[in-house]
């Protein structure tokens, strides 16, 4: 990967609806050349997808939660992803050392919805051992990966 393909990626991971034309004039190259290095890179999964970022709000799940998770064993492990695959709110799941297993980053209505997804869904997967759920007061910093300084 070179610079071209990373100042291609920090721009649609900023922008992913930038057009090939603006794609061509910041690198340099022509609209066919980077239509061909972007399918590349697609190829290559560096370029995994393209979406929409939804305000969670916007959807009436006003409450973002980091919910850790400990399970009884590792022979938990396949229920358990398929269990929080079946979860509506899920939106990360991280695989973590230290003393939890997995870190869940949940988007829920308030309050009731987090105790909803923990009590009544989170906690009926077997070999949930335990949970520690951790309420987001605010968001000061999100942002997609900038590729152009992940070096």
């Amino acid at each position: 990967m070179d610079a071209i393909d990373l100042t291609i990626l920090t721009l649609l991971a900023e922008n992913a609806r930038i057009t090939f034309s603006d794609l061509a004039g910041a690198t340099g190259l022509s609209g066919p050349s980077v239509a061909d290095r972007v399918r590349k890179l697609e190829e290559r999964r560096a370029i995994l997808g393209y979406s929409a970022r939804i305000a969670p709000e916007a959807l009436g799940l006003g409450l973002t939660a980091l919910v850790a998770v400990t399970l009884m064993g590792p022979e938990h492990r396949a229920a358990f992803l398929a269990g929080i695959g079946r979860l509506p709110g899920v939106v990360e799941c991280h695989h973590v050392a230290g003393d939890d297993d997995y870190v869940l980053k949940v988007h829920v209505a308030g309050t009731g919805g987090l105790e909803t997804f923990v009590s009544d869904g989170l906690k009926t997967i077997p070999g949930v051992a335990r949970t520690r759920t951790t309420v987001v007061l605010s968001t000061p910093l999100e942002r997609p990966l900038a590729p152009a300084t992940a070096e």
